[in-house]
């Protein structure tokens, strides 16, 4: 039975760690804790505890910790920029270096000022606290601090035009299907054996079938944010990019490759090192 428990132990750490890349040390020093203490707590309350502790360190002791390093955590509740939904927070996925927060905060408030009061710039996956290089899976290159993923932005045809929207729960998954008249890159991976590029469908629930693209806005998103001059690339579909007639700023759009995934659902771009 001990060494069943120290298994489950080191599985739940490994999981934390992949995951969250905190959660695994919070929950040693948890457990380690009850053990040194030899406390007769039970389960369910030695996991609030390690529950309440968590929130505690990845809203104070981790942001500070992290700028060392030169991240900083993405805002949560902010007049400009939000996350999706809090799963990005709280797995601890939404922290980036100084320069692309800094570029966030730019194109924010300049694609808000331009016309669209309330209009909020809506991020997805970013990068983990800590430690160049270490994967923030499923993404191949989120390992920086350097790349971040931001929502395209949709519409509401039931009930007039409200930002902020995404079909998704996730925020990915929904994509924009190319139309019978467009090049179908989707197609062409798969059909190159690429099994993996469009597998984010499985996972994006549709949760608002009355929610679509908004084009003008989405285009006007993607120009804002290649025309930022510390902008080094910025992936989205092929066919989104010839539907919606988005100027290649100094080839700043690039097409991201079959051995990632689709970038129809979502918007991908990254500063310069």
């Amino acid at each position: 039975m001990k060494i069943l428990k120290v298994l489950l132990h080191v599985f739940i750490v490994i999981v934390l760690t992949l995951i969250t890349q905190v959660g695994g040390l919070i929950w040693i020093l948890v457990f380690g804790y009850f053990k040194y203490c030899k406390s007769n707590l039970i389960l369910w309350k030695r996991l609030s505890v390690f529950c309440v502790v968590y929130i505690f360190s990845i809203f104070t002791i981790v942001p500070i910790a992290a700028s060392i390093d030169n991240r900083k955590m993405l805002p949560v509740f902010h007049e400009t920029i939000r996350p999706h939904n809090m799963g990005y927070v709280l797995l601890c996925r939404n922290y980036v270096r100084y320069d692309l927060y800094t570029v966030l905060e730019d194109v924010s408030d300049n694609y808000r000022d331009s016309k669209y009061n309330g209009l909020q710039l809506v991020y997805l996956d970013a990068g983990f606290p800590f430690i160049n290089g270490f994967p923030l899976l499923p993404h191949l290159s989120h390992n920086d601090g350097r790349k971040v993923d931001v929502a395209f932005v949709y519409k509401d045809g039931t009930r007039g035009s409200h930002y902020n929207l995404n079909p998704s729960l996730i925020g990915y998954g929904v994509y924009e299907e190319p139309r019978d008249n467009e090049f179908n890159q989707t197609q062409a991976c798969e059909d190159a054996g690429y099994w993996q590029y469009g597998y984010a469908k499985a996972l994006g629930f549709n949760v608002d079938k009355d929610v679509s693209l908004n084009e003008q806005l989405t285009k006007q998103l993607i120009e804002q944010i290649q025309s930022h001059p510390k902008v080094q690339k910025v992936f989205i579909e092929p066919h989104l990019i010839k539907r919606l007639n988005i100027k290649n700023i100094n080839t700043k759009l690039r097409f991201h490759g079959c051995h990632a995934v689709r970038h129809d659902d979502h918007i991908h771009f990254q500063v310069i090192p």
